[in-house]
């Protein structure tokens, strides 16, 4: 597996660019802001060709016209889901109620992939803490 160094700014670049085509379009340009956000802002940094597929293909479960439905959810967890319109209170109201620790099906990960995230948390702690003594 190759890692990849995400930047904020790669985040940043995609939300600036994905607000100025939904306020320059009539309609919502789901393929454009797929191939914007998948190739161009972190492709760029992708070196291997089918990660560059991965995440376009990631993307596309998310750059959806589904996604507009009230009833869509992003994962088969029923916490996980596009809120309705509503208030900016209501957002941050849905947005505080999600739990603070993601279930690894959100990622499309087994359950077990939680476990074996925080033995890794726990190593690289436990290698800090005994290299500073």
């Amino acid at each position: 597996n190759i890692q990849y160094e995400w930047m904020d700014s790669d985040r940043e670049v995609s939300i600036e660019q994905v607000g100025m085509y939904l306020a320059s379009q009539e309609g919502i340009p789901f393929e454009t802001l797929n191939y914007c956000v998948a190739k161009v802002n972190y492709g760029g940094r992708v070196t291997d060709d089918k990660d560059v597929r991965l995440i376009s293909a990631i993307l596309r479960g998310y750059f959806r016209e589904e996604l507009l439905d009230d009833s869509f959810k992003l994962t088969p967890l029923d916490t996980y889901y596009a809120p309705p319109e509503g208030t900016l209170a209501e957002t941050v109201e849905y947005l505080e109620s999600l739990p603070l620790d993601e279930d690894p099906r959100v990622f499309g990960l087994h359950q077990n992939a939680l476990i074996t995230a925080q033995v890794g948390q726990v190593r690289d702690f436990l290698a800090t803490v005994t290299s500073v003594q």
